[in-house]
């Protein structure tokens, strides 16, 4: 077999391999019973989780509040970081870089229990707001690059004209870097938002026992057994992530 065919059929395996399962939780969400055998279609369970399971929705309200949250605190302190870097100096850039990157490489289990020891440390009730800070502090790193992809792609003189124009720092902060760096902004919101929405490992760490989020919700349901309604709210976000990507592609060359 000829290399390039070779690597078409591995490709074609992984692509199976990782499509198939998503594929049998989406049918079987229509099964009508709870058998993992096809017996029929139906909505049933998707009716009892619009109808029976107030507790899922709460959850996924909790898992709502803070990744829009968290997104948007985590995407302005990305920005002014992103900002920072674009314009200072080597030495700068290059100190910027190694911390920022060190945290895509710390396992997350790592950091959610370094975030709990720290909250322990000083007394903070673990609660909702804890996993908006972890949020907030893992999402950071990842919009910080992906703005700074998109400053890098200008140069820096259009700046510098602003400023022979009489533009304030401020001024051109808000009339010309902000401008130039939206879709990048954009693009790192909705991957913030992402990243947190679907975050298991550090909330874990962080949640309180009255703070459960959405993915800490199924994780204990799952450990009861797989329930027909946990495939139509594992559908349903499918679907959410599908329509986030739309979404997303518009800015998708910004992404590192």
């Amino acid at each position: 077999m000829k290399p390039g065919k070779f690597a078409l059929v591995v490709t074609l395996i992984v692509l199976l391999f990782f499509y198939v399962p998503i594929f049998i939780v989406v049918l079987f969400s229509f099964n009508s019973s709870k058998s993992p055998e096809w017996t029929g279609f139906s909505l049933k369970w998707y009716e009892k989780l619009f109808t029976s399971s107030a507790h899922i929705w709460r959850t996924f309200m909790n898992s709502i509040i803070v990744g829009i949250s968290s997104s948007f605190v985590g995407v302005i302190l990305g920005t002014f970081g992103a900002v920072a870097m674009y314009m200072g100096s080597k030495k700068f850039k290059k100190l910027m870089w190694t911390t920022t990157y060190i945290p895509f490489i710390i396992p997350d289990i790592i950091i959610g229990v370094s975030l709990l020891v720290f909250f322990t440390t000083i007394h903070l009730r673990l609660s909702l707001f804890t996993i908006f800070i972890a949020h907030v502090t893992f999402s950071i790193p990842y919009t910080m690059m992906i703005i700074l992809t998109r400053l890098q792609d200008f140069d820096k003189s259009i700046i510098e004209a602003a400023y022979d124009l009489g533009a304030t720092r401020a001024i051109a902060l808000w009339k010309v870097i902000i401008p130039i760096a939206l879709p990048g902004i954009v693009a790192a919101f909705f991957m913030a938002f992402t990243l947190s929405i679907d975050d298991f490992v550090i909330t874990f760490f962080v949640a309180g026992p009255s703070s459960t989020t959405l993915p800490l919700q199924i994780f204990s349901m799952v450990r009861f057994g797989i329930s027909p309604v946990i495939n139509a709210i594992s559908t349903l976000l499918l679907a959410g992530t599908i329509f986030i990507s739309v979404l997303l592609r518009k800015y998708v060359r910004y992404i590192i």
